[in-house]
């Protein structure tokens, strides 16, 4: 479960990284990543054009407006991803929260969004890391090599969650051993060894 509590707390850390520089600087941001060369002082020098003074003006104050929005989401669902994993406990009383710590177990009366949460969150870094891989391809900016990394990290870790942290596993009470393993493409062992003792008819 280490696993699991690093990556919840990775992906509202991450998710907060991101959302900071859009939620106080929203302007420097955009004009990082934009592909045109905006002059701060050009409204000054068109004067004769009101309406595209306007416009621009309008346009500037959107950007702004959907960059702090962006921010806003981000440390929500960072937040959220906290609260439904079961990291926090949500209970009123001290004795319910004293017991062992959160399961991805379905019946886990704690974490009851665990898994679902897991699989929604995997689902955003994946499809985050590949839009920054695409963005990267295309224009070659760092900011969006950076996101590939973190959101490619968080969405591998995410995977290895849900493939095997997210259940007990079906262990075999005569041999102990896990009875979801096949023979492909390694040779099983065990069943190699109970398989020995057997005739053949």
């Amino acid at each position: 479960m280490d696993v699991f509590y690093m990556y919840t707390y990775g992906t509202a850390g991450w998710l907060a990284i991101q959302a900071l520089p859009l939620i106080i600087s929203p302007k420097v941001v955009v004009m990082l990543l934009s592909t045109e060369t905006r002059d701060s002082t050009c409204a000054d020098k068109i004067e004769d054009f009101p309406s595209f003074t306007s416009l621009l003006t309008s346009a500037l104050a959107l950007e702004e407006y959907f960059c702090r929005s962006l921010g806003l989401s981000f440390i929500t669902l960072g937040i959220l991803t906290v609260l439904l994993t079961g990291i926090v406990p949500l209970t009123s009383t001290f004795a319910e929260t004293s017991s062992a710590g959160t399961t991805t177990d379905p019946s886990d009366p704690k974490a009851p969004y665990a898994v679902p949460t897991l699989t929604l969150t995997t689902t955003f870094h994946a499809a985050s890391a590949f839009y920054a891989y695409m963005q990267y391809m295309k224009t070659g900016q760092t900011s969006f090599a950076l996101s590939l990394a973190g959101s490619g990290f968080l969405a591998a870790v995410a995977l290895w969650c849900i493939l095997f942290a997210s259940s007990g596993g079906r262990i075999s009470r005569k041999t102990g051993a896990d009875k979801r393993t096949s023979g492909f493409p390694f040779s099983n062992a065990e069943a190699d060894k109970k398989k020995a003792g057997r005739k053949r008819v």
